[in-house]
């Protein structure tokens, strides 16, 4: 077993600004997901099989896309404790 550490690990804020919109329904397909977004406005859209798998996406969470373009997703309880809309 490894050693565990004496002392609190560190913390660190978030300070990123991202794109995001929270998952309404997600419908498999063969090669992807379809993702409904819950905000008005925007068209559902695909994601990739490897990004679903990679990512594990759920319903009520959050398609998030960094600047540099990184795709990704996050829990809904995490992503609205560490983001606010701008």
């Amino acid at each position: 077993m490894e050693n565990q550490p004496s002392i609190e690990m560190p913390r660190y804020k978030c300070h990123k600004i991202v794109h995001a919109l929270k998952i309404k329904e997600m419908i498999s397909l063969i090669d992807g997901i379809y993702i409904r977004p819950v905000e008005a406005g925007y068209a559902p859209f695909i994601v990739s099989e490897e990004w679903a798998i990679k990512h594990n996406p759920k319903v009520d969470g959050y398609y998030v896309v960094y600047d540099d373009g990184y795709k990704s997703f996050s829990p809904a309880k995490a992503f609205e404790e560490g983001y606010t809309r701008i």
